[in-house]
């Protein structure tokens, strides 16, 4: 049988506010347990709640962002359960009226398509805390911390049909929301997080299967995995004439499977009913224009851009649009050299290499945009060959200067005298004969083999096109 899968995504995106949801308490990441939860976060009597301002600027900026319905009138709710790290044994969220209703995003495939995902809803919640089971035997650990802290459920509609499809929504997500600047968005400090709702059905069913919820998978390799292992088991399942059970799951990735954790709750076991401490957030036109005004140029907007004004391919001016930080880097360095094509290839390319390498962000690099687009100037004017310049720049990561300053002190000008160049291959050629009469019979691949013997000769210094003509030349005698 052929089988497909159906994904949802609910992503949890915690919003870069200095301070909690609904209490002054720091959001600081890494403080000592408990040390950033006080009397509004644990909920004590007599308390009550206060909206952040800023984190609904953020949920707004999100939602026009996506072209979604904002909501003129949203409502927070009570999600009630008992956990050990609720203190309050009851979440404050959003149900019926959420601050972001329906929008969409647009992701780009790997065959060069692209697929518009719909977006549900992206509603306001508080965070619980964390329950730490490692330092502690026969016992859990209670770290309110992160309790009250501002989070952004974005629910994406089930449109999502593979693993890799979700993976593509998810860092289009990441990438949205580094650019809008309202979280972080690192997966590996839970400022991004990501529940996966799989189900399967037979190619050619309208409806859908019983669906699993796996929780809280905290990266893009693992949102791949999961998915993947999950729709796998769901399959076996259903061949072998079992049935599904709605349930949530959890990714153990060293084991590369998923287990049960409950059975899943609906929306009624939760007993939602307004919250009665908070009033109905409204909102007007004016609050909504004066956001969209400070909107960013986003992600697809700026790679349209990319195309345009620097003739890159769609696929360049994708990649390079898709973070920020490195759509900065890439257009000070094309405007500084004024070749944008040779400035995409190095950022994209040895630059991109050095700082995985290094596993650093582009902001870290030991090389700024003037000081690359330096190094491509001195290629554009043939001070150095394309060879010699992966030598510049290795030494430029090391600190060891600019690019005039390193290819002077280390002697690796290129030599462009033509006379200087001919007298090398003469040498090289009378030392050759074989492989000359080789070529002049017709075997042309020999010509590398005079390409690297005079590159050797100049220990790389000769210029490659002028050495090119000259040999062809020549040979041609």
């Amino acid at each position: 049988m052929a089988w497909e899968t159906v994904i949802g995504l609910e992503v949890h995106v915690q919003l870069a506010t200095a301070s909690k949801l609904f209490s002054g308490s720091s959001t600081r990441f890494g403080a000592e347990p408990n040390t950033q939860a006080n009397i509004f976060d644990l909920a004590l009597p007599g308390t009550l709640p206060v909206l952040n301002g800023e984190a609904l600027r953020m949920a707004v900026r999100f939602g026009l962002a996506i072209g979604a319905e904002i909501g003129r009138t949203s409502v927070f709710d009570r999600k009630n359960y008992f956990y050990p790290d609720l203190p309050k044994g009851y979440q404050t969220s959003q149900l019926e009226f959420p601050v972001v209703g329906k929008g969409s995003l647009v992701i780009a495939l790997e065959d060069g398509s692209t697929r518009t995902i719909g977006i549900t809803r992206a509603h306001m919640e508080e965070d619980a805390g964390k329950s730490l089971h490692e330092e502690f035997t026969k016992e859990t650990g209670i770290d309110l911390n992160r309790a009250g802290t501002p989070l952004l459920e974005i629910v994406s509609e089930p449109e999502l049909r593979t693993a890799k499809e979700a993976v593509a929504y998810l860092k289009k997500l990441h990438s949205l929301i580094l650019y809008l600047g309202i979280s972080d968005g690192n997966m590996a400090q839970g400022s991004m997080r990501c529940d996966a709702n799989v189900s399967v059905r037979q190619v050619g069913d309208t409806e859908f299967g019983t669906r699993t919820e796996i929780k809280n998978i905290n990266s893009f390799r693992f949102v791949e995995k999961a998915i993947t292992i999950e729709a796998q088991r769901q399959i076996e399942i259903l061949e072998d004439g079992g049935r599904i059970i709605q349930e949530t799951r959890l990714y153990d990735s060293d084991k590369n499977e998923t287990r049960s954790m409950r059975s899943k709750e609906v929306a009624n076991d939760y007993r939602y009913f307004r919250e009665p401490d908070l009033l109905p957030v409204v909102i007007d036109e004016a609050f909504i224009e004066e956001i969209r005004a400070s909107l960013p140029e986003l992600p697809d907007v700026k790679a349209l851009r990319f195309q345009s004004d620097y003739s890159l391919s769609e696929y360049d001016a994708t990649v390079l649009a898709a973070d920020r930080d490195t759509a900065d880097f890439f257009e000070a360095v094309a405007k500084d050299c004024e070749d944008a094509k040779l400035s995409a290839n190095w950022v994209m390319g040895d630059l991109q290499a050095a700082l995985n390498k290094l596993e650093i962000s582009i902001t870290a690099s030991t090389v700024s945009s003037a000081a690359l687009a330096g190094l491509i100037k001195r290629i554009k004017d043939n001070t150095i060959s394309s060879k010699i310049a992966k030598t510049v720049f290795e030494a430029m990561l090391n600190g060891e200067g600019t690019a005039d300053e390193i290819i002077a002190a280390k002697g690796l000008k290129q030599v462009t005298d033509t006379g200087a160049i001919e007298k090398i291959i003469d040498s090289v050629l009378a030392n050759s004969q074989a492989q000359v009469e080789q070529y002049r019979s017709g075997q042309e691949k020999v010509f590398g083999y005079f390409v690297g013997q005079v590159m050797k000769e100049s220990r790389g210094k000769a210029n490659p096109a002028q050495v090119n003509e000259i040999l062809k030349r020549k040979l041609g005698n």
